[in-house]
Protein backbone atom coordinates (compact mmCIF):
# COMPACT_ATOMS: atom_id res chain seq x y z
CA UNK A 1 0.00 0.00 0.00
CA UNK A 2 1.12 3.46 -0.69
CA UNK A 3 0.49 6.44 1.50
CA UNK A 4 -1.21 9.40 0.02
CA UNK A 5 0.66 12.65 0.35
CA UNK A 6 -0.52 16.10 -0.32
CA UNK A 7 -4.21 15.42 -1.09
CA UNK A 8 -7.09 16.69 0.95
CA UNK A 9 -6.69 17.79 4.53
CA UNK A 10 -8.47 15.65 7.02
CA UNK A 11 -11.67 17.22 8.34
CA UNK A 12 -11.83 18.02 12.02
CA UNK A 13 -15.35 16.61 12.13
CA UNK A 14 -16.60 19.81 13.73
CA UNK A 15 -19.37 21.95 12.32
CA UNK A 16 -18.06 24.38 9.75
CA UNK A 17 -14.62 22.71 9.85
CA UNK A 18 -13.80 24.45 13.14
CA UNK A 19 -10.29 23.97 14.45
CA UNK A 20 -10.32 22.15 17.83
CA UNK A 21 -7.11 23.88 18.97
CA UNK A 22 -8.54 27.31 18.13
CA UNK A 23 -11.73 26.41 20.00
CA UNK A 24 -9.75 25.39 23.07
CA UNK A 25 -7.62 28.53 22.94
CA UNK A 26 -10.76 30.69 22.73
CA UNK A 27 -12.29 28.76 25.61
CA UNK A 28 -9.11 29.26 27.66
CA UNK A 29 -9.28 33.02 27.02
CA UNK A 30 -13.00 33.08 27.86
CA UNK A 31 -12.28 31.27 31.13
CA UNK A 32 -9.52 33.74 32.03
CA UNK A 33 -11.89 36.63 31.26
CA UNK A 34 -14.62 35.05 33.40
CA UNK A 35 -12.20 34.56 36.32
CA UNK A 36 -11.18 38.20 36.10
CA UNK A 37 -14.80 39.28 35.98
CA UNK A 38 -15.72 37.08 38.97
CA UNK A 39 -13.12 38.89 41.03
CA UNK A 40 -15.17 42.09 40.66
CA UNK A 41 -18.70 40.67 40.72
CA UNK A 42 -20.46 40.32 44.03
CA UNK A 43 -23.44 38.57 45.50
CA UNK A 44 -25.29 39.66 48.60
CA UNK A 45 -26.95 37.50 51.26
CA UNK A 46 -29.27 38.69 53.98
CA UNK A 47 -30.36 36.50 56.91
CA UNK A 48 -32.44 36.90 60.02
CA UNK A 49 -34.96 39.18 58.35
CA UNK A 50 -32.22 41.63 57.41
CA UNK A 51 -30.31 41.31 60.68
CA UNK A 52 -27.07 40.48 58.87
CA UNK A 53 -25.98 41.14 55.32
CA UNK A 54 -22.84 39.67 53.73
CA UNK A 55 -21.36 40.80 50.40
CA UNK A 56 -18.93 38.39 48.73
CA UNK A 57 -17.08 38.30 45.40
CA UNK A 58 -17.07 35.53 42.81
CA UNK A 59 -13.66 34.57 44.23
CA UNK A 60 -15.22 33.94 47.65
CA UNK A 61 -13.71 37.04 49.24
CA UNK A 62 -15.99 38.65 51.81
CA UNK A 63 -16.17 42.37 51.07
CA UNK A 64 -18.62 43.47 53.71
CA UNK A 65 -20.54 42.28 56.74
CA UNK A 66 -23.31 44.55 57.94
CA UNK A 67 -25.15 44.04 61.21
CA UNK A 68 -28.42 45.87 61.69
CA UNK A 69 -28.04 47.63 65.06
CA UNK A 70 -31.77 47.23 65.65
CA UNK A 71 -31.25 43.47 66.20
CA UNK A 72 -28.80 43.93 69.05
CA UNK A 73 -30.66 43.51 72.30
CA UNK A 74 -28.34 43.95 75.26
CA UNK A 75 -31.15 42.92 77.62
CA UNK A 76 -31.33 39.45 76.03
CA UNK A 77 -28.63 37.11 77.33
CA UNK A 78 -28.88 35.00 74.16
CA UNK A 79 -28.39 37.83 71.66
CA UNK A 80 -24.66 37.24 71.19
CA UNK A 81 -25.16 33.52 70.46
CA UNK A 82 -28.02 34.32 68.07
CA UNK A 83 -25.92 36.95 66.33
CA UNK A 84 -22.99 34.55 65.93
CA UNK A 85 -25.28 31.86 64.52
CA UNK A 86 -26.75 34.32 62.03
CA UNK A 87 -23.28 35.45 61.00
CA UNK A 88 -22.15 31.87 60.34
CA UNK A 89 -25.31 31.18 58.33
CA UNK A 90 -24.89 34.36 56.29
CA UNK A 91 -21.24 33.71 55.45
CA UNK A 92 -21.93 30.08 54.50
CA UNK A 93 -24.85 31.06 52.27
CA UNK A 94 -22.77 33.80 50.66
CA UNK A 95 -19.96 31.33 49.89
CA UNK A 96 -22.43 28.86 48.39
CA UNK A 97 -23.97 31.56 46.18
CA UNK A 98 -20.55 32.76 45.10
CA UNK A 99 -19.46 29.23 44.20
CA UNK A 100 -22.68 28.67 42.26
CA UNK A 101 -22.15 31.92 40.37
CA UNK A 102 -18.59 30.88 39.44
CA UNK A 103 -19.64 27.35 38.48
CA UNK A 104 -22.42 28.68 36.27
CA UNK A 105 -20.00 31.02 34.47
CA UNK A 106 -17.53 28.20 33.84
CA UNK A 107 -20.30 25.84 32.70
CA UNK A 108 -21.48 28.45 30.20
CA UNK A 109 -17.97 28.47 28.76
CA UNK A 110 -17.11 24.76 28.93
CA UNK A 111 -20.57 23.40 28.15
CA UNK A 112 -19.61 22.50 24.58
CA UNK A 113 -16.44 20.57 25.39
CA UNK A 114 -18.10 17.20 24.93
CA UNK A 115 -18.60 18.09 21.24
CA UNK A 116 -14.88 18.30 20.48
CA UNK A 117 -13.58 15.03 18.99
CA UNK A 118 -10.79 13.41 20.94
CA UNK A 119 -11.74 14.87 24.31
CA UNK A 120 -14.32 12.16 24.96
CA UNK A 121 -15.97 14.06 27.79
CA UNK A 122 -12.60 14.64 29.45
CA UNK A 123 -13.57 18.13 30.56
CA UNK A 124 -17.35 17.80 30.64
Amino acid sequence: MSKRRGGKRRSSGLPGGANPMAMLQKMQQDMADAQESLEQETTEVSVGGGAIKVVITGHQRVQAVEINPDVIDLDDEEWLVDLQDLLVAAVNQAIEQSQSMAAERMENITGGLGDIPGLGGLLG
